[in-house]
């Protein structure tokens, strides 16, 4: 892995105006370990009586964990598989897609009493054993799911995975990590070579890592074998993902899958109407787009 590879944030509209910044995949980077994607929402304002065009109505996925994690705001998720799950922040959603899953990510609380929005939504690509699983949805929060730490002017959580002998009670398929640090400004703390491909994200302020200062909206790749030691130049939110590189996967819309065949099914199923949309949020879905890919 490059150590200097660099990969800013490039905006993206979710539709309806909300604006988000994307970091993976990247066209030097599709993945780091499992992670295929990595969109940064916000910070965006959201005043009482916001239109539902903010919403992410329902859509499908396929051979992928997704994990919606808030820094602010809450988020309504409803699936295919029954749940009904408000989100806030430092608590987890994961959602394994498996087989197939719909769901949809509604602004409800926003809408009634405003909030500022602000997280990161990531994709987990699953291993190839695993990309038929059948789909599934856990929800975690508190420090006996997810191991806080709370040192040095560091204080965050183990959002999954393990490392370092912790280890987050998020069910996963493959060797993993994602972590969520609050730096203090001066705080100095070490990542471990653990897992062979490793990035840090900076969500707020700028810290310096391996002689490279890494500001908002940037994420640093980090090289293989030794450890990595971040001091925050100012008070700074990061996030820190990685793990075992499970092989190469195709994207098609929100499809991950390692068989292109697969993902031409999966549209086809959308497109035919064959997916079960989410339970209580049936009346209306996104299209397949023209073109997707």
């Amino acid at each position: 892995m490059d150590a200097t590879l660099l990969i800013d944030r490039r905006t993206h509209d979710l539709g309806g105006g909300f604006v988000v910044g994307r970091v993976l995949p990247f066209r030097k980077r599709r993945m780091v370990g499992p992670f295929i994607f990595f969109d940064h929402m916000g910070p965006l304002e959201i005043a009482p009586g916001a239109p539902r065009a903010l919403d992410v109505r329902p859509h499908p996925h396929i051979g992928l964990s997704t994990v919606t994690y808030l820094h602010s705001g809450a988020i309504t998720h409803r699936d295919s598989v029954g749940s009904l799950q408000e989100i806030r922040p430092g608590e987890v959603n994961w959602m394994t897609a498996g087989s197939g899953i719909t769901h949809s990510e509604r602004l409800e609380y926003a809408r009634s009493h405003g909030a500022t929005m602000h997280g990161i939504q990531a994709w987990v690509a699953l291993p190839q054993k695993d990309e038929e699983t059948a789909p599934s949805f856990h929800h975690h929060q508190g420090a006996a799911d997810l191991p806080e730490i709370h040192e040095g002017g560091v204080s965050g959580r183990l959002i999954a995975g393990s490392i370092d002998g912790a280890t987050s009670r998020v069910p996963t398929h493959s060797p993993l990590f994602y972590l969520h640090w609050d730096m203090q400004a001066g705080a100095r703390r070490t990542l471990s070579a653990q897992y062979p491909e490793r990035a840090v994200y900076v969500a707020q302020g700028e810290i310096e890592l391996d002689g490279h200062i890494v500001s908002e909206g940037r994420m640093i790749v980090l090289e293989t074998g030794h450890d990595a030691t971040i001091l925050a130049r100012q008070a700074s939110t990061v996030m820190l993902l990685g793990g075992e590189p499970i092989g190469e996967r195709f994207i098609y819309w929100n499809f991950v899958s390692s068989s292109r065949d697969r993902l031409e099914q999966a549209a086809e199923d959308w497109r035919q109407q064959r997916m079960v949309l989410p339970a209580g949020d049936d009346q209306e879905f996104i299209p397949l787009p023209e073109g997707a890919g």
